[in-house]
């Protein structure tokens, strides 16, 4: 039986930062399941937009702040901020408080996890090799500056009759390093053959602190 650790989990605290931050002592399952909804809502509304990360800060109990990071800012604030108003609009209806949003940009997305592991998804969907689009979506991370990638796909790869796990490692990939700045993505595919799940571990190098190892030692 595998006893796995998602690397972003392990690593709260250590290297990495919570995606919400709040604290609240009476009504912390209300903002729990408030921030599941809005993140579910946004990745719907915006699912052509290469969207990375959502974070959610708190500071008053009427008041959200909400981070996107996304490889296209401009779909996500459209045409004189028309679509991020719509944003903001349909989320303050839904969670009745007043909502700020801001607009991050993914310098390479060819690094981030979560959008290589959506990319390669799509590619599933349109039929692609499987094979093919691990291998493309790899050795653009590579060319990248990553220091180490792993991809897997799991299901009935390639429409066959048993379902199979199948995944490439290129460079290094030390999960069980704290330090280590290990980025997790997964992605699901929905094929006329049934669900394959992408999953997509990205090593960027070690973090000591605020600083990389990687930049003390140059």
């Amino acid at each position: 039986m595998g006893q796995k650790a998602n690397p972003i989990g392990l690593r709260v605290g250590v290297t990495r930062d919570w995606d919400s931050k709040w604290y609240s002592k009476k009504d912390y399952a209300k903002y729990v399941h408030e921030d599941l909804a809005i993140k579910r809502m946004l990745r719907a509304e915006l699912a052509n937009a290469a969207v990375s990360k959502i974070r959610i800060e708190r500071q008053r109990d009427s008041d959200i702040r909400i981070f996107i990071e996304t490889a296209f800012p401009s779909r996500v604030i459209g045409r004189k901020g028309s679509e991020v108003s719509k944003l903001r609009d349909m989320l303050v209806k839904q969670v009745g408080k007043s909502v700020h949003i801001e607009v991050l940009s993914i310098d390479n997305p060819d690094t981030d996890a979560r959008l290589i592991a959506e990319n390669i998804a799509s590619q599933l969907l349109r039929r692609t090799s499987f094979r093919r689009a691990m291998k493309r979506a790899i050795a653009s991370a590579v060319r990248a500056g990553v220091e180490g990638i792993k991809v897997s796909c799991a299901g009935r790869l390639g429409g066959a009759e048993m379902s199979r796990r199948e995944w490439y490692l290129e460079g290094r990939l030390p999960l069980h390093t704290l330090r280590a700045d290990i980025d997790y993505g997964y992605a699901l595919a929905r094929t006329t053959y049934g669900a394959i799940g992408v999953k997509v571990w990205v090593f960027k190098g070690e973090v000591l602190g605020k600083s990389s190892k990687k930049g003390e030692a140059s």
